[in-house]
């Protein structure tokens, strides 16, 4: 094991990890729960989907040989949405996981020190991933947020329960003795 296998393992890990949280928040709510906002400067949960799959279609459509920021990129069209948006949402969600993903699983070793360029400044790919982790891990926060609060007592919690973690370790420690 080397530590450049080593970050993309942990790294491509706590990615599908927070796609994991933001689908099961998603999951729990309507559609027009998407769309709701708690002041018109917040991004409601369908613009964090809308800004995030955009920004991993221009980020890892040629991630080693082309500008992150794609020309066809609308940045500030991702923060408007409407009802009309809603229907194609979850699929333009998937498809750039798809894109992200495919690009992020078909890195190696040998990449991780190649200069890549995000808005015509140099990366390394090791720093545009590590970017990439806060950036979608900030965003997919404010999706759980804002989901539970929607939900309030109807929320089912994505992690151990308040009031759960000591019930939650003795199983964790019991389920590791041989």
């Amino acid at each position: 094991m080397t530590a450049g296998f080593e970050f993309l393992d942990q790294s491509r890990k706590v990615f599908r990890s927070q796609k994991d949280l933001a689908d099961r928040a998603i999951a729990q709510l309507s559609d027009a729960d998407l769309l709701w906002q708690s002041d018109p400067e917040c991004n409601s949960i369908a613009i964090n989907m809308k800004h995030l799959a955009g920004n991993m279609i221009s980020r890892w459509t040629d991630f080693l040989t082309s500008d992150g920021e794609k020309p066809d990129r609308n940045r500030d069209g991702e923060f408007v949405i409407t009802a009309e948006d809603i229907p194609g949402l979850h699929d333009y969600w998937e498809r750039g996981y798809r894109v992200f993903f495919a690009t992020l699983d078909s890195l190696t070793e040998a990449d991780l020190l190649k200069t890549v360029t995000i808005r015509s400044e140099p990366h390394t790919v090791i720093q545009a991933i590590v970017r990439q982790i806060s950036h979608y891990g900030y965003h997919v926060g404010q999706i759980v947020q804002i989901a539970k609060e929607m939900k309030g007592s109807q929320w089912k919690t994505l992690t151990i329960p308040r009031g759960k973690s000591e019930e939650f370790l003795a199983q964790k420690t019991a389920s590791q003795k041989p």
